[in-house]
């Protein structure tokens, strides 16, 4: 089976690197891209030196300069990323935003329940949070990537 690809769309750094290190445990082959906000995204997806449509999109909605609504409904004016699953990963638990979210027809909401920047944060609790959500967005081909 082909590697599956993931586009991460997220502004905080540590954000990302604890994603690309829950991915990295599975011990799979996953292609991970990342991008810091929804201008960063399109660059990647549509620029000179493009990438491959990825399978699964991984997005923040709170992002400087396009937040991840922005790249939502720019996103879906184009049928060519109709495949593409959509994942929503913020902190934001407001009812109106997973609301509007869900009218672009993603995939999930996560809500982030743990605060990334703060030192009391225990690793056992990321790690189980990070393989839950990931286990969700690889859905039923991660038992057959794992073989």
């Amino acid at each position: 089976m082909a590697a599956k690809s993931i586009l991460y769309i997220e502004d905080d750094e540590l954000d990302v690197i604890c994603f690309e290190r829950a991915l990295l445990k599975f011990n799979i082959p996953i292609v991970f891209y990342t991008a810091y906000n929804g201008i960063e995204a399109f660059e990647l997806l549509e620029g000179k030196n493009k990438i491959s449509i990825p399978d699964i999109i991984v997005l923040d909605l709170s992002m400087p300069k396009m937040n991840g609504f922005e790249f939502l409904k720019r996103m879906r004016k184009n049928s060519k990323y109709d495949l593409v699953r959509i994942f929503i990963m913020t902190t934001s638990n407001d009812d109106k935003d997973r609301i509007e979210a869900e009218y672009f027809n993603i995939d999930g909401y996560i809500i982030k329940p743990l605060n990334f920047n703060e030192n009391t944060k225990r690793n056992s609790s990321m790690d189980n949070f990070m393989h839950f959500q990931i286990n969700k967005m690889l859905g039923k081909d991660i038992s057959r990537l794992q073989d």
